[in-house]
């Protein structure tokens, strides 16, 4: 008898995303580093899952994201897609891998593609990208941009703090979100800015919009899974809700796991070989 061929779910599409914003479907993403997470997220309903530079903080350990490599969000992002089926798998552009030119930023993004298999690409910033984000939508490539507070240009903008609160630089975000949707991005990002400037973003744009401390009104939300989970307690932003403790549980279990290392009561005769 010949087996029946293995059925995957298909991955949201851009154009399903953009149907949620229609209907007013909330759009749940979560970032995501390695291939067992992206299937525990993947399972729990999901919608994208973010490979997030952000990786250079809460797994490598730095200070910033401005030190993760290409070949480092490549890895990643591999990961992220073979442990997931049906969220979008969206991947971070790092530091200085599409500022220099458009050229570069093609090729770049072309990789995150190609062999991070990747359904999308997320790149910081508003009009002085457009040109990328034009160009990559232009040679088939799905382009997330990201307003606010860009932790790339964390130097820029005095560390991390709120932005847009001034009406001359609430009035920047939302003309550079209407230059992002114009070259052709179809979800933007908006971080640590007023609610009140996310939810006119968001009335104004056609594309979804979605928020990481920018208030309800958005048509989606991120968040950082180490912080949710309660796994990464050097920083705890405002914004963020711990709906879990995994750092005290995976302290208890590793306490428990060297006692009885320790005690030689494991590994008893039921883990053992005969």
């Amino acid at each position: 008898m010949s087996q029946q061929p293995v059925v995957r779910p298909q991955r949201l599409t851009v154009q399903q995303l953009r149907d949620m914003k229609s209907r007013g479907e909330k759009i749940a993403m979560v970032t995501a580093y390695d291939a067992t997470f992206a299937r525990l997220f993947d399972d729990s309903g999901a919608d994208m899952l973010l490979v997030g530079d952000s990786l250079g903080m809460v797994i490598q350990g730095r200070d910033s994201t401005l030190g993760v490599t290409m070949d480092q969000m490549v890895y990643h992002t591999q990961c992220v897609a073979r442990g997931s089926q049906r969220a979008m798998v969206v991947a971070d552009m790092p530091f200085m891998s599409y500022q220099p030119s458009v050229e570069l930023a093609m090729l770049n993004a072309g990789r995150l593609l190609a062999e991070g298999k990747a359904g999308a690409v997320k790149l910081e910033g508003g009009a002085r990208v457009a040109a990328a984000a034009r160009a990559m939508v232009a040679a088939g490539i799905p382009v997330v941009g990201h307003l606010g507070l860009t932790p790339q240009s964390v130097h820029t903008l005095s560390g991390f703090r709120v932005q847009g609160r001034g009406d001359k630089q609430a009035a920047q975000i939302l003309e550079d979100a209407l230059a992002l949707e114009e070259a052709g991005c179809f979800s933007i990002v908006l971080e640590t800015i007023p609610a009140e400037l996310a939810q006119t973003i968001t009335e104004r744009v056609g594309v979804p919009t979605i928020g990481i401390g920018a208030g309800a009104r958005c048509d989606g939300q991120v968040l950082v899974c180490y912080d949710y989970l309660g796994l990464y307690d050097q920083l705890a932003p405002k914004f963020v809700k711990r709906f879990g403790d995994l750092a005290t549980a995976t302290r208890e279990a590793t306490r428990a796991y060297v006692r009885e290392v320790k005690s030689g009561a494991f590994p008893g005769n039921e883990h053992s070989f005969h």
